[in-house]
């Protein structure tokens, strides 16, 4: 339930769209039981004398309308409810996930994240719009059946409705095991996303070593281990409805029973007992609805369990309290006995003590074996990773102490792998500074094509090639 009402905290902002809605629900499942009320004095009055048939006819569409009306604006409404939560929550998603350090995005893979914020989201954005306005509208359509049950026979609408409970604790059940498996379902989904991003983005690998039947194979199995879960799921799903028909059968036969003899004992009218049967009958359709609601709900929790786990995952490059922003570099950046270790203290360091100067206006070469950390201690620059001992400063600052705001603006970089977003070349070369002049970006882009080596933009005091 912690996940439902963090999601429900998403939804706070759209508060008055959903009283909107809830208003339009209540229309809806009034004027529902109003259909059913109606059909008394047509079986009692209309149909024997035609009596009152121009004022019943005319409640008959205005009730209609009503309903219509009802059912058109909780749908619309919620499904805005539901569009907008989800537009909030895979914005956050996003955001938190690109103000992660480099090294929680190292242990992730494209696949998996993006799974998260369009499957997963996907998922919850169906509970909030399709699965919660369902579960208003028809609770409160049966309790409108159920208030003419009670209003036309108390002792009939006792009999027929001791059935409910036994569907409930089934129902809870069978939520709880579609919550599992539509949780190994969507981690089967992210499975195959995963490889889908991976095979297309290094075709020309797959390509080169001829691993085109390799990697298909992997995918079909990912994708027959998502056929298997998803099939579970359906599974689960489709016991529901035919157990609710059955305890709806029976139902009926005792409401026939007791009915007909209340009948003929004089207690209730031809139209009283039609009317009754009609609302037992309508009840059926809102609570099978409501039947798949919690299992859809079950699914939906199931992939808001997923987001959350990244939204609670906090692995960003922190800055301390009272950091403070870094004046343009006038001097040297030193590296004081700096060591790193991409798994923490434990095991063997990638940099063990390394020192040394740079000034400014100096050009340094760091040669080194692959695997050295010659891309490792280039990353530490702009704060990529974190010193996991000694120091880096800048003109004396310690860059934890800086503002990660005031110290990468002063960085450039080439990195090994080409990047190119997918916009103008124009923005791509002045990514960086989306401000600058098509003057700028122009000579900064001759200026790297004719040398070959990173050049940095004006206001930037180091600038990194990596080989």
């Amino acid at each position: 339930m912690t996940v439902f009402f963090r999601l429900l905290e998403y939804a706070r902002p759209h508060r008055g769209r959903l009283v909107a809605a809830f208003g339009a629900m209540v229309l809806y499942g009034a004027a529902s039981a109003g259909v059913v009320a109606l059909i008394q004095p047509i079986f009692d009055e209309v149909l024997p004398s035609r009596a009152n048939l121009v004022p019943i006819a005319i409640a008959i569409l205005v009730v209609y309308l009503l309903k219509g009306t009802g059912a058109y604006l909780s749908s619309y409404l919620m499904t805005d409810v539901g569009q907008r939560v989800v537009r909030d929550l895979r914005n956050v998603l996003f955001r938190h996930i690109l103000g992660q350090s480099a090294a929680f995005l190292s242990q992730q893979t494209t696949g998996r994240l993006m799974s998260r914020i369009t499957n997963d989201v996907g998922q919850v954005q169906r509970a909030v719009s399709e699965t919660m306005g369902d579960l208003a509208r028809e609770s409160l359509s049966l309790l409108g059946f159920a208030a003419l049950l009670f209003y036309y026979d108390a002792r009939l609408a006792l009999v027929c409705l001791t059935g409910a409970p036994l569907v409930v604790y089934p129902l809870v059940r069978l939520g709880q095991r579609v919550r599992r498996t539509a949780r190994r379902s969507q981690e089967a989904l992210e499975q195959m996303s995963h490889l889908s991003a991976e095979a297309i983005g290094g075709h020309r690998i797959v390509k080169a070593f001829g691993g085109e039947g390799r990697e298909a194979g992997k995918f079909e199995r990912a994708s027959q281990h998502f056929y298997r879960t998803s099939m579970k799921v359906t599974s689960v799903l489709s016991v529901l409805p035919p157990l609710m028909e059955f305890i709806g059968g029976i139902a009926f036969v005792a409401a026939l029973v007791y009915g007909s003899q209340e009948i003929a004992d004089g207690r209730l009218s031809p139209g009283e007992f039609t009317a009754f049967v009609a609302a037992l009958f309508m009840m059926y359709a809102p609570a099978k609805r409501l039947s798949r609601v919690n299992a859809d709900l079950q699914q939906a929790m199931a992939a808001g369990e997923r987001v959350f786990e990244i939204l609670d995952s906090h692995n960003e490059v922190q800055e301390r309290p009272g950091a403070v922003a870094l004046p343009p570099f006038r001097q040297r950046i030193d590296f004081r006995d700096v060591r790193f270790n991409y798994g923490g203290s434990s095991g063997p360091p990638t940099l063990d003590s390394v020192s040394f100067s740079v000034s400014a206006g100096q050009m340094l070469a760091i040669v080194g074996r692959s695997g050295a950390g010659k891309t490792t201690l280039v990353n530490l620059i702009p704060r990529f990773y974190d010193v996991t001992g000694g120091s880096i400063c800048v003109d004396g600052r310690d860059l934890r102490d800086l503002t990660l705001a005031s110290l990468r603006p002063q960085i450039s970089i080439v990195t090994q792998e080409t990047v190119l977003f997918d916009d103008t070349i124009a923005t791509n070369i002045a990514y960086g500074r989306p401000d600058a002049t098509p003057g700028l970006a122009s000579a900064v882009s001759g200026c790297r094509a004719a040398s070959g080596s990173a050049l940095p933009l004006p206001g930037r005091f180091c600038a990194i090639r990596q080989f």
